[in-house]
Parts: structure tokens; C-alpha cells; sequence
């Protein structure tokens, strides 16, 4: 029964397998995009780092002694032919401003009118004023400040705050505007790579996952249908060996009714009026099932007592009877042994207790009892009082009922008593054994039951 289960498990992963690679496929593409967007960040702002070091670098070694003079801004002359010479060495940088700290215009090589005037100090100058330290980035030429430098056609710029350094204070900064298309071009590019480069990892990881997960769910299947296949034949095996078994134990319930001749079909009737009565009780059939196999073999531990006591005429010593008493100890010990029997041991256990307590193994009271054990005791008693045995003649139809009812919440469990005179009311040919009273006194005492 454990083999669906575990069937039902290996199914289930491979569903788990699926939803892990769609889950992967989400994960690793979130990375990729992750991933592409920090390195092409790094890029973008390494690129401007590199440009805004160069240009510092080359910017403040050609204007720092002209700009700076006692401590403080002042713009040479020679300044504005050391710029324009500088363009020739490099024709990205557009224009070059050199303010003091107060937002003042000191000099710049496009639009000289505009030296000397007060403009608003922006965040990046008073920003490189305070860090001593050169900030670079592209930006949009829309403001008024930098109208100059966009009439010349150019809308988008490196522009790029450098502290002018004098005894370890900042004193002013160079504000230098370079041309940008060149640094966003090989941004792009560089871009592109990125973004194909790692899509591309990602996609050959989660290629060679995919073809994990195939190869494992492909075992899977395979293993999968070979536990079906030896499911089947162990199921197959199984019922064989069910039938086996139970054939087993008919044969030796039929040497314990062959080492008595009185009871020759004893069983066969006990198990006849047990599941009348059981019916009568309409115990479901997983409840019925076990009452037909317990009522069956109800008396296998007889095989244990020895055949002088069993088919011993006269009366029976104490001892002899405390052996006979342990036949349903031995026949639930017995049948405990077989899978497809285990659900009679109660029932081949007690079906000798009486209601009062009086009875045995265990001495139960009442609901102690086991219904479908108390419906095989009461079917046994019947067919007992209605069969000659060496020791007692078979009673009359009359008595026997009269014992059942005068048993009722003594001996019987009072609804097993009222099921088995319902139940003989319903077919009293089940009932009928040889030896009783078949002159119909029977029937109508039932009548007077009911």
C-alpha cells in the first residue's frame, strides 16, 4: 500500500522540478537585469571618472599660475592664449570658467562679457569648494549659465568642477566643459557588450540547469515506471500469497473440525448466522469482512488441544477445561501472524466473554466487548445448542431460544440478541441445522420475541 505513495511523491517532483525551472528562469533573468544595471552603472560613472581626471589634470597644470595669484583668484592675461592654444591639444574641451567661491565669474574663454558677473552658486561648486575634491558628469546645457556654451550646437556636455588648490585651501574652481559624445559612444558600446555578455552567461546557466533537470526528471520517470511495474507484480504476489494463506488456514480449520466429527461444518454455520446477524446490524463491509474470516475461524487454536480432550466423551476435568479455554488466546495468536487476518484476532480472542464478565480470556464486561467478537459468540452458542455433541444432546427449538433469551444481557449482548431473532425472522433458513426441531415451533417462538 506504501508503493501509490510513494509514486505519488515522485510525481509531485517533478512537478516541484518544473515550477523550479520557471522559478529559476524568473530568478536568473532578475539577476541578469541586476546585474547588467550595476555593471553598466559602474561603467557609465568609471568612464566619467576617467574623463574628469584627465581633464583636471591637464586643465589645472595649464591654468594654476595664471589663475591664482597671492592667495586668491586672479586671472592673468596670458590665460585666455594659454586656452586657446590648449584646444588644439584638446578638441573635446568646449569652454573653461574659472569662478571664486562667491558664484563670481573670474574669467571663461567663451563669452568673455560674462566675467565678472555674480551667478548663483550651484550644488557642484559649493560642493567642490567644501570637499576640496573634483565632481564630473554629463549634463543638459539648458540653464542661463551655460547659454554660451550651447549656442555653438552642442546640447549635451562632460562638465566637469575641479577645486583651484592653494596652501592646502580651495579657492575658486575651474568649471571645464568637454565634449561628450565621444565618452557616451563608447558608454553604449560598451553597454551592448555588457548586457549581451551577461544575458548570455545567464541564459548558458540556465541552459545547462534545464538540462539537469531533464536528465533528472527523466530518471525519475524512468524509476518511476519501474517501481509501477514492480508494484504491480509485488501486488500481484501479494493477493497470491493472500490466497495462499487463507487456503492455509481453511485447511487447517478443516483438521480441527475433522478431528471431531460432531462439529463436522461447525464453522460454516457460525460464520452463515454470524453475518446474518452482522447484516441485521448493517455493519459496513469493512467491518462485515472481518466478522465472515473471524466467525470462519473462530476455533483454529483447537489445533493446539490435544485430540483426547477435544473429542473426550465425559465430562472435563478442570485442568482439561482451562486448556480448552486457551483456544482463543492460541487462534488470535495464530491468525495475528497473517496480514489479511489481522483484523479477526479480536474477534477469535473474545468471542468466548459474556456480557456479565463471567467469561474468557480477559474477563471483559459489557462494551468492553468487541460487537462483531459478541455476534460470533452468540452464533457459536447457537449452533452449539443445536448440534449433539458427545457430551450433550441437541436442543429443541424451544429451548434453545429460550436459552438465547434468558442469555440476553448475561451471557449476550442485548442488541447481538435482538439482531438474531430480527435476523431469524428475516430467514430462519440460515438458523436450520439438522438435529433441531423442524416441526415450526421455532418460528413462532420468534414471534413471541419480538
Amino acid at each position: 500500500m506504501a508503493t501509490p505513495n510513494i509514486t505519488e511523491k515522485i510525481t509531485r517532483s517533478l512537478t516541484l522540478l518544473r515550477a523550479f525551472i520557471l522559478a529559476s528562469a524568473l530568478l536568473l533573468g532578475a539577476a541578469a537585469i541586476a546585474l547588467g544595471l550595476v555593471l553598466t552603472h559602474a561603467l557609465r560613472q568609471q568612464a566619467i571618472d576617467d574623463a574628469r581626471v584627465s581633464l583636471t589634470e591637464y586643465t589645472n597644470g595649464l591654468l594654476h599660475r595664471e589663475v591664482v595669484h597671492g592667495g586668491r583668484i586672479s586671472v592673468g592675461y596670458r590665460a585666455k592664449g594659454l586656452v586657446k592654444s590648449s584646444l588644439a591639444a584638446r578638441p573635446d574641451i568646449i569652454s573653461v570658467k574659472v569662478w571664486r567661491p562667491d558664484g563670481v565669474l573670474a574669467w571663461t574663454n567663451v563669452a568673455p562679457e560674462r566675467i565678472g558677473r555674480t551667478f548663483p552658486v550651484s550644488d557642484h561648486l559649493r560642493e567642490v569648494i567644501q570637499t576640496r575634491t573634483a565632481v564630473a558628469n554629463i549634463e543638459e546645457l539648458d540653464s542661463a549659465e551655460n547659454a554660451a556654451e550651447a549656442s555653438g550646437g552642442v546640447h549635451r556636455a562632460l562638465e566637469v568642477y575641479a577645486p583651484v588648490i592653494d596652501g592646502g585651501y580651495a579657492i575658486g574652481a575651474l568649471e571645464i566643459y568637454a565634449d561628450s559624445s565621444r565618452i557616451e559612444s563608447s558608454i553604449a558600446y560598451k553597454k551592448h557588450v555588457i548586457w549581451l555578455a551577461t544575458f548570455g552567461v545567464f541564459a548558458l546557466l540556465w541552459g545547462l540547469l534545464v538540462l539537469l533537470v531533464r536528465g533528472a526528471s527523466t530518471t525519475l520517470r524512468r524509476q518511476t515506471d519501474q517501481l509501477r511495474k514492480r508494484s504491480k507484480d509485488l501486488m500481484t504476489a501479494y493477493a497470491k500469497l493472500e490466497e495462499s494463506s487463507l487456503e492455509a488456514i481453511e485447511s487447517l480449520n478443516a483438521t480441527v473440525e475433522a478431528k471431531d466429527p460432531y462439529t463436522a461444518g461447525h464453522s460454516r454455520r457460525v460464520q452463515r448466522i454470524a453475518v446474518a446477524i452482522g447484516e441485521e446490524l448493517e455493519l459496513p463491509k469493512d467491518r462485515l469482512d472481518p466478522l465472515r474470516l473471524g466467525a470462519l475461524f473462530h476455533d483454529i487454536g483447537k489445533l493446539r488441544v490435544p485430540d483426547a480432550i477435544l473429542t473426550k466423551p465425559g465430562k472435563l476435568t478442570s485442568e482439561e477445561y482451562e486448556l480448552i479455554k486457551r483456544h482463543s488466546q492460541d487462534g488470535a495468536h495464530i491468525v495475528g501472524k497473517l496480514g489479511p487476518l489481522r483484523a479477526t484476532v479480536t474477534i477469535i480472542r473474545h468471542h468466548h466473554e459474556r456480557w456479565d464478565g463471567r467469561g474468557y480470556p480477559d474477563c471483559l464486561v459489557a462494551d468492553e466487548i468487541p460487537l462483531e467478537a459478541a455476534v460470533v459468540g452468540l452464533a457459536d452458542a447457537w449452533d452449539a445448542m443445536t448440534t449433539t455433541r458427545p457430551y450433550q444432546a441437541a436442543l429443541k427449538l424451544e429451548a434453545a431460544f429460550r436459552e438465547v433469551r434468558e442469555g440476553r444481557g448475561t451471557q449476550f449482548a442485548p442488541e447481538v440478541v435482538d439482531a438474531f431473532f430480527a435476523a431469524y425472522r428475516r430467514r430462519s433458513e440460515t438458523f436450520f441445522t439438522p438435529e433441531a426441531d423442524e416441526s415450526g415451533g421455532g418460528l413462532h417462538l420468534v414471534a413471541d420475541t419480538a
